[in-house]
C-alpha cells in the first residue's frame, strides 16, 4: 500500500502519542494556533467555530465531539475546520477536570447527592456499566437474558448530570475562548496583509525599475 507505515507502531505507542503527541501538547497547541490563524475566514465566524468546538468538549458523547462540533458551527455560521480544530480543548490533560466540573455542576442543576456507598465509585460505575453493556450485546445471540441495572445506574448518575452539567462550564468556556480569539485572529490577519501588500509593493517596485533599465538600454 502507497500510504503504509513502514515502522509499525505497537498498540502501546500509539496511545502513548495520544496521551502525549511528539513534542509535548505545547507544540500541538501551538500547531493548532498556527492553523487558526491562517484560516481565510473573518475573526468572528472563525472564533464561532472556536466556540462549537470547545462547548462540544464538555459534552459526554466521547467519539462525536468531531461531527457534533461541525453540526453546532453549521447552526453558529462559523468555520467547521475551527471547530474541529477548537475540539482539542479536550485532550488527555484536560478531560478529567472538564469532567469533574461537568458532573459537579449537574449533581447540583439536578438535586443529586453523590453517595458511593449506595452504587459505588464512579470508577465502579464506568465499569459496571461497560461489562453490562457487553454481557447484553452477547445476550443478543445467546439464550443469556439481557441486565439493565447498571446502565441505568450509570445514565442516572453519570451520564445524564455530565450532559446536564455540561452546559453552562462549556457556554462559559466557549465564550471566553471566543472573545480571546476575535483580537488576536484580526491583529494576525491584519499584519498578514501587511506582509503580503509590502511584498506586493516590493515586487511590483523591482519589475518598474527592470523595466525602467530595459528602456534605458534600448534607448
Amino acid at each position: 500500500m502507497v500510504f503504509k507505515r513502514r515502522d509499525k507502531r505497537s498498540v502501546w505507542k500509539v496511545v502513548g502519542h495520544a496521551l502525549w503527541p511528539r513534542g509535548g501538547w505545547a507544540r500541538a497547541a501551538r500547531y493548532v494556533q498556527h492553523r487558526l490563524h491562517r484560516l481565510p475566514d473573518p475573526p468572528e465566524r472563525i472564533a464561532r467555530g472556536i466556540f462549537a468546538g470547545v462547548f462540544t468538549t464538555f459534552t459526554p458523547f466521547y467519539g462525536l465531539h468531531f461531527f457534533l462540533a461541525v453540526f453546532l458551527a453549521i447552526l453558529l455560521r462559523g468555520n467547521a475546520v475551527a471547530a474541529l480544530l477548537g475540539t482539542f480543548f479536550g485532550n488527555p490533560l484536560t478531560y478529567l477536570p472538564i469532567g469533574v466540573i461537568s458532573m459537579t455542576t449537574g449533581y447540583w442543576m439536578l438535586g443529586i447527592e453523590s453517595d458511593p456507598t449506595q452504587h459505588g465509585t464512579l470508577g465502579t460505575k464506568f465499569v459496571r456499566a461497560g461489562e453490562e453493556l457487553w454481557d447484553n450485546i452477547i445476550a443478543l445471540f445467546t439464550p443469556a437474558e439481557p441486565h439493565w441495572e447498571g446502565l441505568a445506574i450509570f445514565y442516572r448518575e453519570v451520564f445524564y448530570p455530565y450532559m446536564v452539567g455540561g452546559v453552562v462550564p462549556g457556554i462559559v468556556a466557549g465564550l471566553i475562548c471566543y472573545y480571546l480569539s476575535v483580537p488576536i485572529i484580526r491583529a494576525y490577519q491584519n499584519r498578514r496583509k501587511g506582509v503580503l501588500a509590502a511584498k506586493l509593493a516590493a515586487l511590483k517596485a523591482k519589475s518598474a525599475a527592470k523595466g525602467k533599465r530595459e528602456g534605458e538600454d534600448a534607448g
